[in-house]
């Protein structure tokens, strides 16, 4: 084991504090998985990865870039000319997070179809236990008895 492994800090993601669990959050979010993705295509520029990621909104890219950029993924690379011209790329460390991120992307779209059953499933038992039982046919639907009285005027006393 070499010194600098034996030394290597490592995070918790269970820990509500630890910095790990905020990365966990950008990467887990749709948005970053997605950025992440179109990244590993190649440096894109601001409108390309809009267009790569079907509804994205301008305000949910710009965050998720600057939260990627924070966390060290991806470079964003601004040339003085005008119009301004930007570009955005992945880091080294992006890229190797890219690659994690990409087999589990990979994975939900191969298992669509066992995904969207489940939910139909889960969706029909749901609805099952939460509806009420249907009356059978020419049966009248009982109505709970509700006693209905007459009450005196409340009269407040002043003192």
């Amino acid at each position: 084991m070499d010194a600098a492994s034996a030394t290597r800090v490592v995070g918790n993601c269970d820990v509500a504090t630890c910095v790990s669990r905020a990365v966990l959050t950008h990467l887990a979010s749709k948005w970053g998985s997605l950025v992440l993705r179109a990244l590993s295509r190649g440096e894109r520029r601001y409108s390309e990865i809009r267009w790569a990621i079907e509804g994205i909104s301008e305000k949910m890219l710009a965050q998720t870039l600057r939260d990627l950029e924070r966390d060290g993924l991806i470079l964003r690379t601004s040339f003085p000319v005008l119009p301004p011209h930007v570009v955005y790329s992945l880091t080294p460390l992006g890229e190797e997070c890219a690659a994690h991120v990409a087999t589990l992307l990979r994975w939900i779209e191969t298992h669509v179809t066992d995904l969207k059953k489940a939910r139909r499933t889960y969706d029909a038992v749901r609805a099952a236990r939460e509806s009420p039982p249907k009356p059978a046919r020419g049966v009248a639907p009982r109505v709970p008895y509700v006693e209905v009285r007459t009450s005196q005027p409340r009269v407040q006393s002043v003192e």
